[in-house]
């Protein structure tokens, strides 16, 4: 129990202190103040709210004796709002960013004029808008469900965990459930695909070797963050149709909290030239400084 701790307790601040720092860089640096990194900003903000509302809780219980671990209904449905709000704004907000790149690269002399501060607030307002409505209506037809079992076998509360308490038909639920996880799915992987099948031929009809490159990389970036994301997602989704590999699935839970977590920074950072001159700015400039 102690060392899972450890691993969780500091796997927590690095997400935490790595989201919080990238948005206080996007946000204090006019450099960054362009579409891309606003609509990123959107990531770290989702994975600072899905995971405060999980890990501290988790941490809690890891310290108690498995006996001595109680949640409140309530509580199980606040954080299965999160978990399930985390899951599919980690889909909505890459879909809005691909948006923007293919923007970028298919009508760049258009992009300041159709990337204003409107549209990217409307942009996001419907990535967070769109998720609120279906997870809305994933945990209200739960919700309604009454309860025979109290047992939650998950390290967190979910959606799929908390109508696993009730005796009565959950054929609506697992019907809604797999709807709106084909429909996202189908959806998020649909758009982006669309979106490279258009930027593909544009840049290898450009001319322009040094926007190809850079249009290359920030392209690159987008779509491992998404593979990421889209592999460990799956990964539950499947696992939770198979009981006996409850343990795999606890971990894959976590997992899918943790990785993309920690790898949306490193593979941005890496990648964007900017944000990587302002980092290097910022440490040097304090090097100097008496």
């Amino acid at each position: 129990g102690d060392h899972v701790f450890i691993i969780l307790f500091f796997s927590y601040v690095i997400i935490m202190f790595t989201k919080v720092g990238i948005v206080v860089l996007i946000s204090m640096e006019k450099s960054l103040h362009q579409p891309m990194y606003i609509l990123f900003c959107n990531l770290p903000f989702n994975d600072i709210i899905g995971n405060s509302i999980t890990f501290p809780r988790l941490l809690a219980d890891i310290l108690v004796p498995a006996s001595e671990r109680y949640i409140t209904y309530s509580e199980c449905v606040d954080q299965a709002f999160c978990t399930q709000m985390f899951g599919t704004t980690s889909h909505t907000i890459l879909m809005i960013m691909a948006f923007d790149r293919y923007v970028a690269i298919c009508n760049p002399l258009r992009y300041s004029i159709i990337m204003t501060n409107k549209m990217i607030i409307r942009l996001s307002v419907s990535a967070w808008g769109v998720a609120i409505v279906l997870v809305g209506i994933l945990l209200g037809l739960t919700i309604r469900l009454s309860r025979c079992r109290s047992t939650i076998l998950n390290p967190f509360c979910d959606n799929a965990s908390l109508f696993k308490l009730s005796c009565e038909s959950v054929f609506i639920n697992n019907m809604y459930g797999l709807t709106f996880t084909i429909v996202l799915f189908i959806s998020s992987i649909g758009s982006i695909a669309l979106t490279y099948m258009k930027i593909a031929p544009e840049c290898f009809i450009s001319k322009n070797k040094a926007m190809n490159s850079k249009a290359l990389k920030t392209c690159s970036t987008h779509l491992t963050v998404y593979l990421i994301m889209l592999i460990s997602g799956s990964i539950i989704i499947i696992l939770h149709r198979f009981p006996h590999y409850s343990d795999y699935r606890k971990v894959a839970a976590l997992l899918f909290h943790i990785i993309p977590g920690s790898l949306n920074p490193i593979s941005y950072g890496l990648q964007s030239k900017e944000i990587r001159k302002v980092v290097v700015n910022m440490s040097c400039s304090r090097k100097i400084s008496p």
